[in-house]
């Protein structure tokens, strides 16, 4: 009876120097083929979000840094994700909007290749301590993420360009709308009704909200 009930929509917005964003991203995924919704990949521009809202990056607060390393070793455990806090000077480039163009532009022209190519640069710069900002790092990620070679140049090269610019504004200002003040952003379309949650430790209360089953973290479904 489950395939003949209609898919409830739930969009993750997510930028990939969030280090909590690819616990979202990991766990939505491998839920995707256990409920019934509509996975919707929203890569968005963090510190738009915070510029907005007056939101600070966790890298600002030492403490919250501090706690955050240990609390992302616990995660990459629960999880199975080989996710770690990367040094904060990595986190605080402004040249990470970057990578947030080329999903962007990946978004426009070849979605397929969303899913893997955000796993990609989240494992460069959160499991390897990789660059995400330079062509050369940025292609590296695509070509392992699967993108073919003839393909990749023109994908950077869009990064410049002003529809690529305006949508990952757009789609920015959707989250910002929805209440967003930090990633991950989920939002769960109810009933015609979204219903917004920030973080990646609410998902038994996603699970509750559309009438689905939470299984804990099934690590046997990690890519890792």
């Amino acid at each position: 009876m489950a395939a003949l009930r209609s898919r409830k929509v739930v969009e993750l917005f997510y930028d990939v120097i969030s280090p909590y964003s690819w616990v979202a991203f990991e766990v939505l995924c491998r839920y995707q083929t256990r409920w019934n919704i509509d996975l919707q990949l929203r890569p968005f521009f963090i510190g738009g979000v915070f510029k907005e809202t007056g939101n600070k990056p966790p890298a600002l607060l030492a403490a919250k840094y501090t706690y955050a390393q240990h609390d992302l070793r616990r995660l990459a455990d629960f999880y199975k994700i080989p996710v770690k806090m990367p040094p904060m000077e990595r986190l605080m480039r402004r040249e990470n909007v970057n990578s947030n163009r080329l999903l962007t532009a990946v978004t426009l022209d070849c979605p397929e290749h969303l899913e893997n190519l955000s796993r990609e640069l989240w494992m460069r710069v959160m499991a390897r301590d990789q660059d995400i900002t330079e062509p050369a790092s940025l292609e590296t990620a695509a070509t392992a993420a699967g993108i073919p070679s003839d393909t990749t140049p023109q994908l950077l090269s869009r990064i410049r360009d002003d529809d690529v610019k305006a949508a990952l504004k757009d789609t920015t200002n959707q989250a910002l709308a929805y209440g967003a003040f930090g990633a991950p952003t989920i939002v769960a379309h109810i009933e015609g009704t979204p219903v917004m949650i920030w973080g990646s430790d609410r998902f038994p209360l996603l699970a509750h909200l559309l009438g689905e089953r939470w299984e804990g973290p099934l690590r046997e479904m990690a890519k890792y």
